[in-house]
């Protein structure tokens, strides 16, 4: 199996400014991530390593730098999800945790739910993971936005990954910092599976964008069943490339709800695809067919490169 990674740092607006940080920064994730693949090991610890490097980067929205809620902190929601044996861990409305993506994985391994608050907490604690304080999350642009009441028109967004390892199988992982202003409490589409993340044997997909639309149109399970589309493939299986699947997911919830999104899809052969309906959709991926990482904030950039 040839395998491939495709990781993204969210739907957005990004402004001419932040172009060079999103790039950056994509880039680096899928660089830790791919040669983690390459050097033989699993989905998830690709999947994971990405998201880590996104997470400690405040140019993204899901840890340092995450966006502040009307009480002026910041909350963290993670999950990954594996094909093998659809095994799956989230955690919530978390502040004291420095890479929320570790704790799903750990919840993953240890049996699949989700944990929020402080018994996500105290799970992260006791297997030994990497605690934080709460005000080490917040970075001074986010504080003096927070403080002036400023929703930018650039602001940050969910992260996520999905990758197919040698071996066959498949994993997603999203991490979010949620919304500016958000109510104390909230939890959005990102650590719900079927909605900000999905794995099975025929596919993988991560989102991102407004939670509140992203649920109701169940995105990342309605972009993976999409996957069983329209022509035969060697072993007799309808599949539907990714890129079509992701951009009939993404007109699903134009179609049936108001807000941004996007989403990232990998199927079992490792091919990939991507679509959203924001401004702009910074994502980068990798795959034994390229000879380095492709990187764009949108999809015209995209095609300019490859035609």
């Amino acid at each position: 199996m040839k395998p491939a990674i495709i990781i993204h740092g969210g739907a957005k607006t990004i402004a001419a400014d932040k172009a060079k940080a999103n790039t950056e920064g994509c880039l680096a994730a899928v660089q830790v991530g791919w040669e983690i693949l390459q050097q033989g090991g699993n989905a998830k610890d690709a999947v994971e390593a990405a998201i880590r490097v996104l997470e400690s980067d405040p140019t993204f929205n899901a840890s340092v730098g995450g966006s502040m809620n009307t009480d002026g902190k910041v909350f963290l929601d993670a999950a990954m999800m594996e094909s093998e044996h659809l095994n799956w861990g989230g955690v919530a409305v978390v502040n004291r945790i420095a890479h929320p993506i570790s704790v799903a994985r750990k919840i993953l391994e240890d049996r699949s739910y989700l944990l929020v608050g402080e018994g996500a907490e105290l799970f992260a604690a006791k297997q030994g993971c990497e605690m934080c304080e709460p005000n080490s999350l917040i970075i001074a642009e986010q504080q003096e936005q927070w403080q002036q009441q400023q929703v930018p028109c650039d602001r940050p967004e969910t992260v996520g990954c999905v990758a197919l390892d040698r071996y066959g199988h498949l994993a997603a992982g999203t991490s979010t910092g949620g919304l500016e202003f958000q109510p104390v409490g909230r939890v959005g589409d990102t650590a719900i599976v079927g909605c900000g993340l999905y794995a099975d044997s025929r596919g993988a997909c991560s989102t991102t964008g407004d939670g509140e639309s992203v649920i109701p149109v169940v995105l990342a399970k309605t972009a993976v069943d999409l996957l069983s589309g329209e022509t035969a493939s060697m072993d007799g299986n309808v599949v539907c490339h990714p890129e079509v699947a992701a951009e009939r997911a993404i007109e699903v919830l134009k179609q049936r709800v108001e807000g941004e999104a996007g989403c990232i899809v990998l199927d079992r052969h490792g091919r990939i695809g991507w679509a959203y309906n924001s401004q702009d959709m910074a994502i980068a991926y990798m795959t034994t067919d390229l000879q380095q990482p492709v990187v764009c904030l949108q999809k015209d950039q995209h095609l300019a490169k490859t035609i």
